[in-house]
C-alpha cells in the first residue's frame, strides 16, 4: 500500500503531467480566404504585334533557307529568285494587313499568311 506521502507525490506528478500536456495543445491556424485577381490579359495590340513578328521571323527563316539551298546547288539561282520574289510578296501582304491594325495582325490574318508560307515552304523542300 502507498503511504500518504507517496499518494500525494503521485497526485502532484499526475497534475503536473496533465498541466504540461494542456500547455502543449496548439490551436489550429485560422483559414484565411485569399482573393486572387484574375491574371491580367495581355494588351491586344501587343498580341497583334507579336503575331506580326512571328510571321516576319518565319519569312526571314525561309529566305535564309532558300539562300542555303541555292548555295548547295539544290536549284538554280533563277528559281531561288522566284522563291525570294514570292516571299517578298507575302511580306508586303503582311505589311498591308498590319497597317490596318496599327502594326499588328489579327489571328485570322496570321493564319492566312501562314497558309501561304506553308505553300512556299513545301515548294522549297
Amino acid at each position: 500500500m502507498l503511504t500518504f506521502k507517496q499518494s500525494c507525490a503521485r497526485a502532484l506528478v499526475g497534475v503536473a503531467l496533465a498541466g504540461s500536456l494542456a500547455a502543449c495543445v496548439v490551436e489550429p491556424a485560422r483559414q484565411v480566404d485569399v482573393v486572387r485577381e484574375a491574371p491580367a490579359r495581355p494588351d491586344p495590340h501587343a498580341e497583334a504585334v507579336h503575331r506580326m513578328d512571328q510571321v516576319n521571323g518565319r519569312i526571314n527563316a525561309l529566305w535564309h533557307h532558300v539562300d542555303q539551298r541555292v548555295n548547295q546547288g539544290f536549284y538554280p539561282p533563277p528559281q531561288g529568285d522566284a522563291f525570294h520574289h514570292r516571299l517578298d510578296v507575302i511580306r508586303q501582304e503582311s505589311r498591308d494587313m498590319a497597317s490596318q491594325h496599327g502594326g499588328g495582325l489579327s489571328g485570322e490574318e496570321q493564319r492566312t499568311l501562314n497558309g501561304e508560307l506553308d505553300g512556299v515552304q513545301h515548294a522549297i523542300q
